[in-house]
């Protein structure tokens, strides 16, 4: 199978529905490809950076003028196809030994291992012999068909976290988050990932001369063996920041082809693959790689290298809007590049007046486990550079603000709900959550509003902070009610949870974050006119 010529990409289109495409395909005119349809989520967000990865690779357009023109209209499915097929000699899957995606170029042996370990959630052979596979079992995946094996071993390589000694992690750390830029309406899939290649101003085109470099299944493996032998930026082409390996994979593809049913997508009677063979010590990337669909935390002492930011436990939510769509230069956050280019000249370029949308997706992982798999969609705004810096400052304000209070939250109800609150065990995150997720509408109506402040107005309007600082002191409230008075605790001591309940009430209105709010709230109505906020919240 070549993963440029061949049909295996799982699509929907405009009127046919489900199918199979090549990745020269998702630009034809008739029928056109509206989404991809990965049975995994984790293998349809991989399968978006795949094909922004060829396009990226092979058909990156020259300049801003070319992008627009390719946004407008598609290229013609047969040059882009003659484009492609350029890259046919790195993408094919199936063979035995030489050359193959994303495999080790000449691994003579390796620990035999069954398909499912591909999958990052498989439990690792220690947990299978200990019989701690509670959750995600042993057996469920026995084989699979030759597409999702693609899939599998690309998303694995492309997330790859710790797996004991000398097998490595991506290039952007283990779990690291992807975020796309996604049009406001719906719209062809070409759209979708064109928003999200770079002109070659900003990302070369591969040479010929270095195609190793690029892919590095196409030579020896960069072996890891030995200090000294990491991989930096400078070793390779910059676009293998899309094609990186760091696992020595060889699949088992046997002479006598097995066919089956695919235990991942079900399809039936397909060959399948059932076993791979590994070893450790793959490419070790260490240094300041940057790849352009991921945010990143920058040390503003310039002392240790971008640090790519990660699930966390908890989920996606407001808490991470500024970070995955806006440059913190105090803190060093950075958004993605795309996100950057997207913010920066396409919007205003493209004349998108309504907010496009943000995907932003990845592992939560503790070391080796995956403890869940998140996505989220966020809004991204249309702003000058000036807008972009007061909304900055505003949105971290109300985040903040939301924060501190969250963590008071948390340690008042523990305090309510133990005598020794101290010595008490067990997660508390779920208060937390519960935090985050019933002030989000109001978040985003008032970032929403704030947006719409004119740019001449250096001051945020008053009310929108005074409807935070009443919504963060009334849903703190409301939920130590449902996790205390509502819930079964320890003693049900009745003094100590409604001094508590006072405390809680003290230390939100007492907090920094919170005086910082109220300073900008609106105490009455009548020292300001209000005009403006009228309209704002209109």
């Amino acid at each position: 199978m070549n993963l440029i010529r061949d049909a295996w990409i799982p699509v929907i289109r405009a009127k046919s529905g489900k199918g199979m495409i090549a990745p020269w395909q998702v630009a034809e005119p008739d029928d056109p490809v509206m989404e991809l349809a990965a049975p995994r989520p984790d293998f349809q967000g991989a399968m978006y950076q795949f094909l922004i990865g060829l396009l990226q690779t092979g058909f990156a357009p020259e300049d801003q003028d070319e992008w627009q023109e390719y946004w407008r209209t598609p290229p013609d499915t047969a040059m882009l196809r003659t484009r492609l097929e350029t890259l046919a000699g790195a993408f094919e899957f199936d063979k035995a030994d030489g050359p193959a995606f994303l495999q080790d170029y000449a691994m003579p042996d390796g620990e035999p291992k069954g398909i499912a370990s591909l999958l990052i959630e498989a439990p690792g052979g220690k947990t299978v012999r200990d019989n701690l596979d509670h959750f995600v079992k042993r057996g469920s995946v026995m084989r699979v068909c030759k597409s999702c094996a693609a899939m599998a071993l690309f998303t694995l390589q492309t997330n790859a976290p710790s797996g004991g000694v000398g097998h490595r992690v991506g290039l952007r750390g283990g779990g690291p988050l992807t975020t796309l830029v996604l049009p406001p309406e719906q719209t062809p899939l070409w759209q979708m990932l064109w928003l999200n290649v770079l002109d070659r101003e900003d990302m070369p085109e591969h040479r010929q001369d270095r195609l190793a470099g690029v892919f590095p299944w196409m030579g020896l493996t960069r072996t890891s063996e030995k200090n000294g032998s990491e991989t930096t930026p400078g070793n390779v082409h910059p676009l293998q920041a899309y094609w990186g390996m760091p696992r020595r994979i060889r699949l088992a593809f046997p002479s006598d082809n097995i066919v089956g049913d695919c235990d991942l997508c079900g399809a039936h009677d397909v060959e399948v693959v059932e076993e791979y063979r590994t070893r450790n010590y793959g490419v070790n990337y260490v240094g300041e790689w940057v790849h352009p669909l991921t945010p990143y935390r920058f040390d503003p002492k310039k002392e240790k290298p971008p640090l790519s930011l990660k699930g966390q436990q908890g989920g996606l939510g407001y808490r991470h809007w500024l970070a995955v769509t806006l440059a913190d230069d105090e803190k060093g956050d950075c958004a993605a590049k795309v996100i950057r280019r997207y913010s920066e000249q396409r919007a205003r370029a493209l004349k998108i007046q309504r907010a496009a949308r943000l995907w932003c997706f990845g592992f939560d992982m503790d070391n080796m486990k995956a403890r869940c798999w998140y996505d989220q969609t966020f809004p991204l705004f249309n702003l000058d550079q000036q807008q972009r810096k007061k909304l900055l400052q505003w949105a971290g304000e109300l985040v903040t603000a939301a924060n501190d209070v969250g963590s008071i939250l948390r340690k008042q109800v523990k305090a309510a709900w133990f005598n020794r609150p101290e010595d008490a065990k067990g997660d508390m995150n779920t208060v937390v959550m519960d935090f985050w997720q019933r002030s989000e509408p109001v978040f985003y109506e008032l970032l929403n509003q704030l947006t719409m402040v004119p740019k001449e107005q250096e001051l945020p309007p008053p009310e929108l902070y005074s409807k935070w600082e009443k919504r963060l002191m009334t849903l703190s409230l409301d939920l130590f009610d449902a996790w205390v008075l509502e819930a079964s605790n320890e003693d049900m001591a009745m003094k100590r949870i409604i001094a508590e309940r006072d405390g809680l009430g003290r230390l939100v209105n007492g907090c920094k974050a919170m005086k910082q709010i109220r300073a900008k709230a609106l105490p009455e109505r009548g020292e300001t006119d209000g005009t403006q906020v009228d309209v704002l919240l209109s």
